[in-house]
């Protein structure tokens, strides 16, 4: 869990208006800036203010934090900052809002005057809804619920992808190759743009000096231009550092390329990369990436949890992924980065007491405190009648005088494996599941059959984690069985996606007539066998 006070800004506040924040972003050219917003959708800034980044209608610093009226009871989901530094803030209900530094028109409202406040950003934007926000810096973008993109500010290098270097006042949509494309994410470099698109296409403009586009050259581009060396991959989540890029596919592939001259790509070597390079192909499946334009650092998470850093950390230049003590990517950004800001909007949990939810945790499989056992593959899990019932339905109705189950000390299970049901339970006690991608098939048979639709949800997302050339068209047979339709439109993306490699797979060779029929009509009608 992160810990908020590892950033130095936030040291001055007390426990209680730490226990409050429930998301925070800490940014500036020395990390002396921070906007944090609370449990109670209330936003908050503190620090130097420089350019008015505070957004409090001066230039004061402050010490302490301040509340910003004007985003009262907003939801921000998104929250993006340049290097003047200036400030974009997204709201659940797709607004828009910016200020801060505008000497480039990055804050989109046709001007360059400074902000000083927040203003909502309306150019060209009605009827839009914003889902996403990314600033370079001096540029800036925004992504719609539709997929569209918008640029605008400064674009000296055509990292606004107007197809010119003259500076956009105003927010433009990013057309030419994006036209009738749909985008799902957004990143900035210092100076350059990239997206990546829902069928896991990358699409890079504007500065490539140090070949930060992937392209496999150095030419600026002034409109979007694809990836070219990322055919037949699909791109999951992708980051910007200043002057490089990671990008992280659905099989937890990762690459680099751009610039190297802390190690920031982990290629073992200082040496600029033109076109995305696989790295770390030695280690476990990566499923998180982390980059900031602010830095020239990088990091990564493991399905294991493990996290690593390399490039500038701390004043060194890491060139091979360094393994941390670490449990998040965020942590390597407070404690090595320079500066040490954060590189996403960031989400906050607490454990200062024991709440409900804790104690239960505390409590399940403890043989002192529980009145039952479950006796699966010969082994014993202790739990507490009444939690179950007030948990679970299946439970809430065996336990009722006319079953026999009601006065057994000892319940035998027989359908399902003791690590399954032991999962089972114990996401009765703590709303998680721990369970590796092979297991959570069984778990998902289970949650069909007690009809624990949030378990259902649970199981699907660890097997879209962990999903593989080698075990996609299984689990695509799954998912259909135990109709869990949006894991089923997963699988069914990734097959197609992958579609070469999984029609060679034995998962693929064993499937029954009926599966195999409707798995080719729905992929012939999504154009998968055009030439």
């Amino acid at each position: 869990m992160v810990d908020v006070t590892k950033w130095p800004i936030f040291s001055m506040m007390g426990p209680q208006e730490l226990s409050s924040i429930r998301k925070a972003c800490v940014f500036g050219t020395s990390a002396n800036e921070a906007v944090f917003i609370t449990k109670d959708d209330e936003v908050y800034v503190i620090g130097l203010n420089c350019s008015s980044c505070l957004g409090t209608g001066d230039s004061q610093s402050s010490i302490v934090p301040k509340k910003l009226d004007f985003l009262s009871g907003k939801k921000v989901v998104s929250v993006s900052y340049g290097s003047g530094p200036h400030i974009l803030l997204a709201t659940e209900d797709g607004e828009l809002f910016a200020w801060g530094h505008n000497g480039y028109s990055q804050l989109g409202n046709g001007t360059t005057n400074q902000g000083a406040a927040p203003l909502l950003v309306s150019a060209n934007l009605l009827n839009k809804k914003v889902t996403e926000v990314a600033c370079g810096s001096h540029h800036s973008m925004a992504l719609t619920d539709s997929g569209e993109v918008y640029a605008w500010g400064y674009n000296n290098c055509g990292q606004v992808g107007s197809g010119s270097t003259a500076n956009q006042p105003t927010p433009r949509r990013v057309s030419s190759c994006l036209q009738n494309k749909v985008a799902v994410s957004i990143v900035c470099g210092q100076t350059s743009s990239l997206a990546v698109l829902d069928n896991g296409e990358v699409y890079g403009w504007g500065y490539n000096g140090n070949g930060q586009l992937g392209l496999g050259n150095s030419g600026n581009q002034l409109t979007p231009c694809r990836l070219a060396a990322l055919q037949g991959l699909c791109v999951q989540q992708i980051v910007s550092g200043y002057a490089h890029s990671l990008a992280l596919t659905d099989e937890g592939l990762l690459f680099a390329w751009g610039a190297n001259t802390y190690g920031q790509l982990g290629t073992g070597n200082k040496s600029n990369q033109l076109s995305p390079l696989l790295i770390m192909t030695e280690k476990e499946r990566i499923v998180e990436v982390a980059a900031c334009h602010s830095t020239h650092t990088s990091a990564c998470k493991t399905q294991s949890g493990q996290v690593y850093m390399w490039g500038q950390c701390r004043g060194q230049s890491i060139v091979l992924p360094l393994l941390t003590h670490f449990t998040c990517t965020d942590d390597v950004f407070a404690c090595f980065a320079t500066p040490s800001v954060m590189w996403k909007l960031l989400s906050m949990e607490h454990d200062d007491f024991l709440t409900v939810a804790q104690s239960l945790k505390k409590e399940f499989d403890n043989p002192e405190t529980a009145d039952l056992k479950f006796c699966v593959d010969g082994k014993h899990i202790c739990v507490h009648k009444a939690i179950l019932k007030i948990r679970c339905e299946h439970f809430r109705t065996m336990f009722q005088s006319h079953w026999n189950e009601d006065m057994k000390e000892v319940i035998e299970i027989n359908q399902f494996s003791y690590p399954v049901y032991r999962s089972f339970l114990e996401f009765l006690y703590t709303d998680a599941v721990e369970l590796p991608p092979e297991d959570a098939i069984g778990l998902l048979d289970l949650a069909t059959s007690y009809c624990e639709n949030r378990l259902k949800r649970l199981c699907q997302h660890i097997i879209k984690r962990g999903i593989t050339v080698e075990n996609a068209f299984s689990l695509l047979a799954a998912a259909v069985r135990y109709d869990a339709e949006d894991l089923e439109e997963f699988c069914f993306k990734f097959c197609v996606n992958h579609l070469t490699e999984v029609t060679q797979t034995t998962a693929f060779l064993q499937i029954n007539g009926d599966l195999l029929k409707d798995f080719i009509c729905r992929a012939s009608r999504c154009g998968a066998f055009k030439n």
